[in-house]
């Protein structure tokens, strides 16, 4: 069974994430949605609102799995059998950085690779960072995220 991590901060969860998950189900069997929990940042929603955001986008997906974790991404991909880590490229600066990321795990953990997906156009300008600017400012984002994140923010 081909199983992939798709590791992240998610906040929130948005449509250039899920252009990304829905993608990847015709390349991995199944995809662990991993939130990254980083007690030093300050995020928009709290750790177990992501989770309950994601889990609603997919709640008729069976292949989708939504998960929080802390530590190395390998770390966690271990403790769930996965042999891939999905990341989205939207530009060559995340190529530049998400590059560096890859070849470190490799020397980590030489039996998990990691899978580049480039966005599509239409998402390549989406992030959460932006979201959350746009939500900062009073500004509508139905058009960057899932509605069933929206629910939630």
């Amino acid at each position: 069974m081909k199983i992939a991590v798709f590791p992240g901060s998610f906040d929130p969860f948005t449509l250039a994430h899920k252009d990304l998950v829905d993608r990847s189900l015709s390349l991995f069997d199944k995809v662990y949605i991993a939130i990254g929990i980083n007690s030093s940042k300050k995020g928009l929603m709290i750790f177990e609102k992501r989770k309950q955001a994601i889990e609603s986008v997919y709640a008729n997906s069976d292949r989708v799995i939504v998960d929080m974790f802390s530590g190395l991404t390998i770390d966690y991909c271990t403790s769930v059998g996965a042999q891939f880590i999905l990341r989205g490229l939207r530009n060559t600066n995340d190529l530049i950085y998400e590059d560096t990321i890859a070849q470190n795990n490799l020397i980590l953990a030489p039996h998990i690779e990691t899978y580049f997906l480039l966005s599509r156009s239409g998402t390549a300008h989406i992030s959460s960072t932006i979201v959350r600017d746009i939500l900062a400012n009073g500004g509508a984002v139905d058009k960057l995220v899932p509605q069933e994140v929206i629910d939630f923010l």
